[in-house]
């Protein structure tokens, strides 16, 4: 195998619950550390323990950060999926295995090394449960020190992991010096392809995932009330959000100027997160598809009653439970048409976990404006897996609340009816509980309702009320964030993607046939005039996404009926995080691309 230089993919097999996924953060931070260009993808079971799990890392001077469907170096550390881990080798890859567990030995034809991890965990510690765990840390200095990562950027990234714990600290780096002096003594006559040298081209960047990007965005974007039930992939962001909230929202005597509530259901959570937005809370809940299809209900009423909400949903593999730890985005539609009767709801798809921090606020501006709910779609991979991300900017522009009539302003108007349109654009106003004016109050329905609303069946009614909510979504269609665009001159063929998809996008662009295409990535839904213009200015257009079913693009037929015949799905469905050759390669076969 030729010498790569910052330029590789690995594959770690490891078993769930065996203490890996600490070992490889640090191996991931350490390329880090050296100003490569890195991602991590934990690929891991559904189970607590026990099941098969690996760990992808791709590091590339470019940029390019996507997973690679075959690695150039494969750790094999799980003797029950060796004959599955060679399958992810390069035909010139190589293999290292734990040659401690029996049975473990791989293919003679197959470039390997093979070390009794075991063998040299005893020399770290007598400990049986730390040994099980301290192999993880012995494969990093082995790895590390055949990479040419210096040991003092290692042991700084072990100091990060484990921050005021010493004595674990220690321990660890002991592991790592154990399998990086392996390497000095007993494989010094072996050359090693894959090598890290020192660049700069991380500096101003951090690495974060994005349900803790989007828990602290929630709190910098005034976000005072939360309710969830816990839900992989999205339990960590409710979670961290109440963390940085007990942080950031707790004054000095101690009172809490926020609220999280584990509820006992996901409709529970939802119809809280109802009251409190009706109250004037920015609230939000953070859930998975399966409990959007529990929220249905009071997602419609918080519609139909105009009560604005923040809904986070990281996407998860289904139907049903379908495979609860894999990435997907398959909720596009259950959002986009969330409850019964004819709604919309706009929707946010953020490409980065910088995104997933800024979406916040836009989200909640946007839901107070329009008083609607809103949703966020994010997806297992970004989560919970590790991005490399431009570091946050401090919000500099105040919460816009949209329109609410304080006791002032009511005093300036002859009447309050809260679900006219006054404006002209489908909006109404409103006021929130406790406004001191006898004008400020109302019933808030979601039964048929009048302009004042009072109740009524009246069918004239009814239908002035729903052309009032579509006004609405068209004043919805300025407001959202417009979406990225890379126009060619002359191109004849445009690809639109969304959300995590965004990683991949300038690597297949790189092995595409035919690189004389256009872009688009989407931010929102409804869609920005911009889309329209794109779509109608492209002779064909490519969504790619993924589902099995080509959402998206049946969202754009939907949206563009006169254009439906031009619009091209290409899914991507396997649970895994996107690979930027497989998309390429499809693209390139499908005949989509001719020159």
């Amino acid at each position: 195998m030729d010498q790569r230089i910052n330029d590789f993919s690995m594959t770690i097999a490891t078993v769930n619950g065996s203490g890996s996924q600490s070992a490889n953060n640090i191996l991931m931070r350490s390329i880090f550390r050296m100003g490569v260009p890195v991602s991590g993808k934990n690929l891991f079971p559904s189970n607590i323990a026990g099941m098969p799990t690996w760990f992808s890392i791709r590091a590339n001077d470019k940029g390019f950060v996507g997973r690679q469907k075959m690695a150039d170096l494969v750790v094999a550390m799980n003797k029950e999926t060796i004959a599955k881990d060679v399958e992810l080798l390069k035909p010139e890859g190589l293999f290292i295995y734990n040659s401690g567990l029996r049975g473990a030995e791989p293919p003679q034809e197959v470039e390997s090394i093979g070390v009794d991890f075991n063998a040299l965990a005893k020399d770290v510690t007598d400990s049986i449960q730390l040994k099980k765990l301290l192999v993880n840390m012995i494969y990093v200095g082995l790895l590390t020190e055949m990479m040419g990562i210096p040991e003092e950027v290692v042991e700084e990234t072990i100091e990060h992991q484990f921050k005021g714990k010493e004595k674990v600290y220690e321990i660890n780096k002991k592991a790592v010096h154990t399998g990086r002096e392996y390497v000095r003594t007993e494989l010094s006559g072996r050359s090693f392809p894959l090598k890290i040298e020192k660049r700069e081209l991380t500096e101003n960047k951090i690495l974060i995932d994005g349900n803790t990007s989007g828990a602290l965005g929630l709190v910098f974007a005034g976000c005072t009330f939360g309710a969830w039930y816990p839900i992989t992939p999205s339990s960590s962001l409710a979670e961290n959000f109440e963390l940085y909230s007990h942080h950031l929202r707790t004054e000095s005597s101690g009172k809490k100027r926020f609220s999280m509530v584990q509820a006992e259901d996901e409709l529970s959570a939802i119809s809280m997160v109802v009251g409190a937005g009706w109250a004037g809370s920015r609230a939000m809940t953070a859930t998975s598809g399966p409990g959007i299809s529990l929220m249905s209900e009071a997602i419609g009423l918080m519609y139909f009653a105009e009560i604005p909400g923040l809904i986070w949903d990281v996407q998860r593999m289904g139907p049903s439970t379908g495979l609860p730890t894999r990435t997907s985005q398959g909720d596009v539609m259950a959002a986009a048409f969330c409850s019964h009767g004819d709604t919309k709801h706009p929707i946010f798809f953020p490409a980065s976990p910088t995104e997933c921090f800024e979406f916040a606020g836009l989200a909640f501006d946007l839901a107070e404006q329009a008083q609607t709910p809103v949703f966020v779609l994010s997806d297992l991979d970004m989560g919970m897996n590790f991005w490399m991300t431009d570091r946050f900017q401090y919000p500099d522009q105040p919460y816009n609340r949209g329109k609410v009539l304080n006791k002032e302003e009511l005093e300036k108007v002859e009447s309050f009816a809260r679900y006219a349109d006054r404006d002209g654009d489908g909006i109404p106003y409103r006021t929130l509980p406790g406004t001191e004016h006898d004008k400020a109050a109302y019933f808030t329905r979601g039964t048929g309702h009048t302009p004042e609303a009072k109740y009524s069946e009246d069918s004239d009614n009814y239908q002035n009320l729903m052309n009032r909510l579509t006004k609405k979504w068209e004043t919805i269609k300025t407001l959202v964030p417009a979406p990225v665009i890379d126009k060619k001159d002359s191109a004849k063929t445009g690809l639109i993607y969304y959300g995590s998809t965004d990683i991949v996008i300038d690597e297949v662009l790189d092995y595409l046939s035919d690189p004389t295409v256009s872009t688009l990535r989407l931010k929102a839904f409804p869609f920005h005039k911009d889309v329209l213009s794109f779509v109608e200015n492209h002779e064909k257009i490519i969504v790619i996404e993924q589902n099995q079913q080509g959402q998206m693009a049946e969202l754009l037929r939907m949206e563009f009926p006169q254009f439906a015949s031009k619009i091209i799905s290409e899914t991507n469905c396997d649970g895994l995080p996107i690979c930027p050759e497989v998309v390429a390669e499809n693209l390139n076969q499908g005949g989509h691309l001719g020159r």
